[in-house]
């Protein structure tokens, strides 16, 4: 199993456009892997996307709040993680 460092936390879940919202507490770009977990969320997918109040973005840093297309349903409270290679 591939290393993984915690950098961030859902705070919202948007089910029309499949969108999470994700509270960061590390940095994270787009291109990296990140792995979503939770009681019922067991997600990997690489951040094809990021956006900060609707503007795209390819970095954000600690205290940002992201969001991030997801290929299924996240909750509020799961934990992000970037994998490392």
């Amino acid at each position: 199993m591939a290393a993984e460092m915690e950098v961030g936390k859902v705070s919202d879940f948007f089910s029309r456009a499949v969108v999470a919202g994700i509270d960061l507490i590390d940095s994270l770009r787009t291109g990296e892997k990140i792995h979503i977990k939770g009681h019922t969320t067991d997600l990997e997918l690489v951040v094809d996307s990021m956006q900060i109040h609707n503007a795209s973005v390819s970095e954000a840093t600690a205290g940002d709040s992201v969001g991030i297309k997801v290929p299924d349903r996240v909750r509020r409270g799961d934990l992000v993680f970037k994998v490392l290679a």
